[in-house]
């Protein structure tokens, strides 16, 4: 845990990285409030406001009783916004900044394979 961003949100944010690495995997239980409460050792409302944020975007549902599951579709999901992220991130700037200094795109491309040794 850090301070740069509420707990609840880092809480969230670990859950969806277990479920784009594929350590939850879809229909699969995501644990329990106790159980992150106690595992983080962090109040359980806090748990619960990081798992409402999952609800809200879509990527887990309720089976009342039972606890909360990884809804089918919500890797893909994930991934998508990830690499949507990733362009705007790093991509966009990139090749701005290769534009800016006289790099054509090519010549990107090939650093890239020579940093990568591709």
């Amino acid at each position: 845990m850090d301070d740069d961003q509420p707990i609840f949100q880092q809480i969230a944010d670990m859950i969806k990285e277990d479920i784009i690495d594929g350590e939850l995997k879809e229909d699969e239980k995501v644990p329990s409030e106790n159980e992150l409460s106690q595992f983080y050792g962090i109040n359980r409302a806090t748990v619960r406001n990081g798992l409402q944020l999952l609800i809200d975007l879509d990527l887990v549902y309720k089976k009342r009783g039972i606890g909360m599951f990884v809804k089918p579709g919500a890797r893909s999901w994930l991934i998508n916004e990830s690499q949507d992220r990733y362009l705007d991130d790093y991509i966009k700037p990139l090749l701005k900044e290769a534009q800016r200094i006289g790099l054509e795109v090519d010549s990107v491309i090939q650093l890239i394979k020579k940093e990568t040794g591709k």
